[in-house]
């Protein structure tokens, strides 16, 4: 048997021992965690904000949803460094530029809607959240089937 052959073979029993320890799972359920509280709450802005909850929303958006976007990448990254996936792999960067386009529209499109009331910010809040959750299946669609890996 060529010795690349043992080594390659080495190498992947050593990524699926990595990506089955308890430090990788832990990453995985708090980077799934805050996509949740992430991407969950933008389902109840238009609600709450024809209710008239639009301070609720502002505090709800500051508090939770932006630092758990942030904290969806710190998780992200730190599931990339423990699997050793390479920055290079498409899927990841793609992955990383999807959620920066989540990132801005949440701050420059979003936040400033929530605390408007003319209909332009409504228009502006309907865009924000539809681009925020089209980020949210494409990312998804980009980390379950890995193209590129």
């Amino acid at each position: 048997m060529p010795a690349s052959v043992t080594y390659l073979d080495n190498v992947q029993d050593m990524t699926a021992l990595i990506l089955d320890t308890s430090g990788y799972r832990i990453l995985g359920l708090l980077h799934i965690v805050s996509a949740m509280a992430a991407f969950g709450p933008l389902f109840l802005y238009t609600p709450l904000k024809k209710a008239g909850e639009t301070a609720t929303i502002a505090k709800l958006h500051l508090r939770l949803v932006m630092p758990a976007l942030v904290l969806m990448w710190v998780f992200g990254m730190g599931l990339a460094g423990i699997g050793e996936w390479k920055m290079s792999s498409p899927w990841l960067s793609a992955s990383i530029l999807i959620w920066l386009i989540a990132l801005a529209v949440n701050w420059f499109l979003v936040r400033p809607s929530l605390s408007d009331e003319s209909p332009s910010a409504t228009s502006k809040l309907a865009a924000g959240i539809g681009v925020t959750h089209l980020s949210l299946v494409v990312g998804l669609v980009l980390m379950i089937w890995k193209p590129g890996a």
